[in-house]
C-alpha cells in the first residue's frame, strides 16, 4: 500500500543552535546557561560539552550541501540568544546577527524554506543570574530578542517558532533539575512555565508587526498518557502526568486558562494558596492564547501512568503493558507509533489549531559506519516508517497536518546524555568531524522525492 501525502506537504529536519554549532566563545557569543551547565562536573552523562559540537557554525556550508542531497524542503533551526545579545538585553552583537543572516540565505539559495525557532533553551547566562525565566523581566527580553529577529531576517524568514518544549524547560530545567539550568523547585517550575507562555504571547505580535504574513506558532512535546491499570491509583497518576505534560500548556494556549483539577492539586500541594497565580498578572492568559497559525508537535512516545502512591503488591495489577525492551530506542522509550496518530487526534478535536507541523520525530540508535563505511540504520527507518503512516492516518481522519521535520539532521550533543545518543539522519565522527549519510537519510531522499511512503 502506497501512503501518499497531499500536494504542498512540507518535508523537513531540525537542529538546535547549541547541539550543533560549537564555537561557544566564538565572535563575541556570551555564556548560555547549557555553557554553564555542560562545564559543571557530574552535569552530563559522559562528561562532555557543546563547545564544538557538530562545528557547524564553521561548516554550515557543508551541512546545507548535505541537505540538499536528503531533498530537504524545509530546515527548522534555532537562533542561539547569546550570540545576538552576549548579555541577554544591550547591544546587539552584528557578528552574530551576519551568521545567521548568511545561513537564512544559504538555505534559500538551496530552495529550502527556513522555519527558525528563537528559543530552544540556551538562555543567556547573564539573564539567569537575574532570575532566569523566574522574572518578569526575562519575558521582555525575549519579545525584545523576538524583535530584533524579525527586523534582521523577516525579509527572508516567514516562518517563526517561538518557544520549544515549554515542559521541558520549566521541569527538566527548573523543578528536576536535569537540564539547565539545574534547579529543583516546585514552585519556580511553575512560574517559569506561565513565564514562557507568556514570552510565546508577547512575541508573536512582536513578529506580525513586522512581518504582516509571518506564519507563527509555538512547539510543545506532546505524548498520549494512559493508565496502567483501572485502579484509582493508576488513574489519578495518569490524570496528573497527562494534565502537567500535554494539558497544562494546551489549555492555557487555546482556552484562556489552566487546569482546575491541576491548580487544586497544587493548592493541596502548598504550591500556591489560591487558584489565582501569584504570578499571573490580569490580561496574561488573554496574551498567552494570541492566535497562531500552526502548533508544532514533537512526538517520541507515551506515557504509562503507574502509582508510586502505594506498594505495587496493593495496587491493581498493570493490564497496560509498554513493549519488551527490544523495542526501546537508545534513550530506553518506546517504539509506540500509534500513538502520534492518538496525539494528532487529541489536539485537533480537543483544541482546532488550524495548522499542525510534526516539528521533532526521531529515534536514538548507536549504528555506525561497517567496514565500507556504510551506516545501515535499518531500525530508525522501521521506526521512521511506522510514525509516517500514523501521521498518514491522522491526515485521513482530517487533522491539518501540513508537514513533518525528522530529528534530526545529524547526530549531536543531546543535552544531558552527552554524545552517547544519536538521533541523526546524518552520522558524524566527533574527532575528525566527517558527516556521512546513513540508509535512513537515502530512505528520506525517498519519501520526500516521492511525496509519499514507499511499499513495505
Amino acid at each position: 500500500m502506497m501512503y501518499q501525502f497531499p500536494e504542498g506537504f512540507v518535508w523537513g529536519a531540525a537542529t538546535s543552535a547549541y547541539q550543533i554549532e560549537g564555537a561557544w566563545q566564538a565572535d563575541g557569543k556570551g555564556v548560555s546557561i547549557w555553557d554553564e551547565f555542560s562545564h559543571t562536573p557530574g552535569r552530563i552523562a559522559d562528561g562532555s560539552t557543546g563547545d564544538v559540537a557538530c562545528d557547524h557554525y564553521h561548516r554550515w556550508r557543508e551541512d546545507i550541501a548535505l541537505m540538499q542531497q536528503l531533498g530537504l524542503r524545509a530546515y527548522r533551526f534555532s537562533i542561539n540568544w547569546t550570540r545576538i545579545f552576549p548579555q541577554g538585553t544591550g547591544s546587539v552583537n552584528q557578528a552574530g546577527l551576519d551568521f545567521y543572516s548568511r545561513l537564512v540565505d544559504g538555505l534559500l539559495a538551496a530552495g529550502i524554506t527556513p522555519f527558525v525557532s528563537l528559543y530552544h533553551w540556551d538562555l543567556p547566562q547573564a539573564l539567569q543570574a537575574s532570575g532566569g525565566w523566574a522574572s518578569r523581566a526575562t519575558v521582555a527580553a525575549f519579545a525584545n530578542f523576538a524583535d530584533t529577529m524579525v527586523r534582521h531576517l523577516g525579509d527572508r524568514v516567514q516562518h517563526w517558532i517561538t518557544i520549544n518544549e515549554p515542559w521541558v524547560i520549566s521541569v527538566l530545567g527548573n523543578e528536576w533539575g536535569i537540564h539547565a539550568p539545574g534547579k529543583q523547585d516546585r514552585r519556580t517550575a511553575l512560574t517559569v512555565a506561565h513565564h514562557l507562555l507568556l514570552a510565546h504571547g508577547q512575541a508573536v505580535p512582536a513578529l506580525r508587526a513586522t512581518r504582516s504574513d509571518a506564519q507563527v506558532g509555538i512547539v510543545l512535546n506532546l505524548s498520549p498518557c494512559t493508565p496502567a491499570s483501572p485502579s484509582a491509583a493508576d488513574y489519578t497518576t495518569y490524570r496528573q502526568s497527562d494534565g502537567g505534560l500535554n494539558r497544562w500548556f494546551l489549555d492555557a494556549l487555546y482556552r484562556q486558562s489552566y487546569p482546575t483539577d491541576l491548580l487544586h492539586d497544587a493548592i493541596q500541594a502548598g504550591y500556591i494558596t489560591s487558584p489565582d497565580l501569584p504570578f499571573a498578572f490580569p490580561g496574561d492568559l488573554q496574551q498567552i492564547s494570541v492566535p497562531t497559525d500552526f502548533l508544532g508537535i514533537n512526538y517520541y512516545t507515551r506515557h504509562i501512568a503507574r502509582s508510586t502512591a502505594i506498594p505495587e503488591t496493593d495496587n491493581l495489577p498493570a493490564t497496560v503493558i509498554p513493549a519488551p525492551p527490544s523495542e526501546h530506542t537508545d534513550m530506553g522509550w518506546e517504539v509506540y507509533p500509534q500513538g502520534l496518530a492518538e496525539t494528532l487526534l487529541q489536539v485537533h478535536l480537543g483544541y482546532r489549531p488550524p495548522r499542525i507541523y510534526i516539528t521533532e520525530n526521531g529515534a536514538s540508535y548507536g549504528d555506525g559506519p561497517d567496514a565500507a563505511g556504510v551506516v545501515n540504520d535499518t531500525r530508525r527507518i522501521a521506526y521512521l516508517h511506522q510514525h509516517l503512516q500514523a501521521a498518514h492516518h491522522a491526515l485521513s481522519l482530517g487533522v491539518p497536518l501540513a508537514g513533518y521535520f525528522a530529528w534530526s539532521l545529524m547526530d549531536n550533543f543531546e543535552w544531558d546524555r552527552g554524545y552517547a545518543q544519536r538521533f541523526g539522519l546524518v552520522y558524524v565522527d566527533y574527532a575528525s568531524q566527517q558527516r556521512i549519510p546513513k540508509a535512513s537519510a537515502a530512505w528520506y531522499r525517498q519519501v520526500i522525492a516521492a511525496n509519499a511512503l514507499p511499499e513495505v
